[in-house]
């Protein structure tokens, strides 16, 4: 007997599911998804059971439109995975479920693989035996067609615009059509280049260890100095999970450091990659995550929104960086990219890799208790060479936008030997604080009651807090002054100082507001890469994990706010940050420094880091945490509420106060 009630979860903030009559002829099934009225709207649910009775009555229930899927979209392991972080994160299982699928999917698009396809026309081929001229690349394309039809993928890989390909098919040369992929068996094909890198001692150790485990569940933190191997530990690892017929999945914590590590990966392996993050389109992300279910790819990289994705059969996963402040997303659904991954590879049954020159404290923590194993990289390979470590006192010091004179004076000795600095400062914006000198008045957030930060580009006042933009102020709102000073430092303004000091070098910016996408940044890191600029100035949007062979100097600036922040993680993130601004300077055979300006030399977790290095800071640190009975000895919960009515939020705030 068929049952007549599916049971669906919406993609509302209401954790409840309904009933809905299933009509004659329409077949869901659990796991799928389905179109269903909902008030006076037509909303994408998921099918997550289906009965034969409903506590409503069937004349008060609604009918399901229409059925989208005829198969489950995830696994059992992966269902439940979701199912788990709609009760640990408590957020409604419709909107974790609506979440974790590509747009497309969410629009209704059908959930099957379909790729691009460009061809000759009659037209074209007979442009084979003319001769292009200037138009080199468009008889490339031509002549590449000729032996048959082409992905857009490969035109893409090779470098060929869209634009390119779009001129073609204005002039009826070639045109696009779609087809379903003709899967590949690369489990049977799986050629691995040449490994060029021998591994050392500590590599090998790594390696077996978890080979050894016979590749089931276990967590392992790789902790490893900077330019000690962790990638080529990860690589060999997934030749041996690739070759038992497995996928990999791989976390990056940043956009920006996508394409580095897919080149390693696509040297290394004769293996589809598919590539997800949130800077690809629609179509492509649903390819890829599709590819991902229907094993037609064999890793997976991406940043956090790529861990939900279905796999055929997951063998490992990987998490660079893993202390990352970038895998926790802070907007709803809430949820730490780290944590659900060691979930996730739990119920896989498969091991998952934490790696990172400066594990997060609740990551040692776990080591300390025998929750995760420990593996360490202590050799600098190849030809990184140790840095040395300096702090100006800049107590008493006359700063020009944040940079001391002895500094200057520093830069200006790297840049006279050829070499490139790097100046990291965590602040984008012209200044932090406009302020009336009068009375001491602060421009603040609207929405958010948060200091806004000056953009002097587009001469807007801006929080970084809430994301919301203001106008700015011709004057005081408080006492009607016009002197409104700016206090503080922010790159935009690092910027204009250092053209100023140094004119006849090129400077450039990264951080949020200079760099829109990804293909801009690729563009503007190999530019770096081949000397074309001198002085580089970055947010942690450029201190992580890139390769600069010439830069000699890296100066962190303005870090004294996080000694003594309210936040207990800011020390931590401190402590993170400067290791890893220090990982970008010395990295080929050059001695490399590192500066760091600060008004509190003797601050006792500064001199512990400096002087005894990172292993030595965390286990002062975690000491203070348990200390002060703070994560990861305890649990904390954050109760937020908005609403436009004050004493509304206050009301339920005070109320909330009861649960603890």
């Amino acid at each position: 007997m068929s049952l007549s009630i599916a049971r669906v979860v919406l993609p509302i903030y209401l954790d409840q599911k309904f009933d809905y009559l299933i009509p004659n002829g329409l077949f869901p099934v659990v796991g799928g998804r389905v179109f269903v009225p909902f008030r006076k709207k037509i909303l994408l649910g998921i099918v997550i059971e289906l009965v034969n009775e409903s506590k409503c009555a069937d004349n008060k229930l609604k009918s399901i439109n229409k059925v989208l899927d005829s198969n489950i979209l995830w696994s059992e392991s992966l269902y439940s995975l979701l199912n788990w972080c709609s009760q640990f994160y408590q957020y409604s299982l419709g909107k974790i479920l609506y979440n974790a699928l590509p747009t497309s999917l969410r629009k209704g698009k059908p959930a099957e693989l379909s790729i691009l396809v460009w061809q000759l026309t009659d037209i074209g081929k007979k442009q084979l035996m003319k001769d292009f001229g200037r138009a080199v690349i468009q008889a490339k394309v031509i002549k590449m067609l000729a032996l048959g039809d082409l992905n857009h993928r490969v035109f893409i890989d090779s470098g060929i615009s869209i634009s390119v390909l779009s001129r073609l098919r204005k002039k009826g040369w070639i045109h696009s059509l779609i087809k379903k992929p003709v899967i590949s068996p690369w489990t049977k094909c799986i050629e691995t280049g040449e490994d060029k890198i021998k591994l050392n001692k500590e590599q090998v150790i790594a390696v077996e260890t978890v080979i050894n485990n016979q590749i089931k569940f276990a967590c392992y933190l790789l902790e490893g100095v900077t330019g000690s191997g962790k990638t080529e530990v990860y690589l060999n690892l997934v030749k041996y999970i690739l070759k038992k017929g497995r996928q990999a999945l791989v976390l990056v914590p940043e956009i920006a450091l996508t394409s580095q590590i897919i080149n390693r990966f696509r040297k290394r392996f004769n293996v589809p990659v598919e590539v997800i993050h949130s800077d690809i389109n629609d179509s492509k992300r649903l390819n890829s995550w599709l590819s991902a279910r229907d094993n037609i790819s064999g890793i997976v990289i991406g940043t956090r929104s790529a861990l939900l994705t279905p796999f055929y059969n997951l063998g490992i996963i990987i998490v660079d960086e893993e202390h990352d402040i970038s895998y926790k997303q802070k907007e709803n659904p809430c949820y730490h990219a780290r944590d659900i991954a060691v979930m996730r590879a739990s119920k896989e049954n498969i091991p998952v890799i934490l790696g990172s020159a400066t594990p997060a404290l609740e990551t040692l923590y776990n080591v300390s208790i025998g929750k995760y194993h420990h593996l360490t990289l202590t050799q600098r390979a190849g030809s990184s060479v140790a840095v040395k470590n300096k702090v100006f006192d800049i107590r008493g010091v006359y700063l020009k936008s944040g940079l001391s004179p002895l500094l200057i004076s520093k830069i200006r000795k790297h840049l006279n030997n050829g070499n490139q600095i790097f100046l990291f400062l965590n602040r984008r914006g012209f200044a932090p604080i406009i302020m009336c000198h009068e009375c001491g008045w602060i421009i603040k957030c609207k929405r958010c009651d948060a200091y806004c930060t000056f953009h002097q580009f587009s001469n807007e006042m801006h929080c970084h807090h809430c994301g919301s933009k203001r106008s700015l102020f011709c004057k005081c709102q408080d006492c009607g002054s016009v002197n409104l000073i700016t206090v503080g430092v922010g790159t935009e303004q690092l910027e204009k100082k250092l053209e100023k000091i140094f004119p006849n070098y090129k400077i450039i910016r990264i951080d949020r507001d200079s760099i829109h996408k990804k293909s801009t940044l690729d563009l503007v890191l190999k530019s770096i890469y081949y000397g074309e600029y001198q002085i580089l100035i970055g947010t942690q949007m450029l201190a992580k994990g890139h390769h600069f062979p010439n830069v000699t100097l890296a100066v962190l600036l303005d870090i004294d706010s996080a000694l003594y922040s309210s936040d207990f993680r800011a020390s931590e993130r401190l402590a993170q940050m400067f290791i890893q601004v220090s990982g970008r300077a010395g990295r080929a055979n050059k001695m490399g420094e590192v500066i760091l300006q600060t008004r509190h030399p003797e601050h006792p977790l500064l001199k512990v880091l400096l002087n005894k290095g990172y292993p030595d800071f965390a286990n002062i640190a975690l000491q203070e945490r348990k200390l002060a009975m703070l994560p990861p000895y305890t649990f904390l919960t954050l109760f937020r509420a908005e609403e436009k009515n004050l004493k509304l939020v206050k009301k339920f705030l005070i109320g909330s106060k009861a649960y603890s």
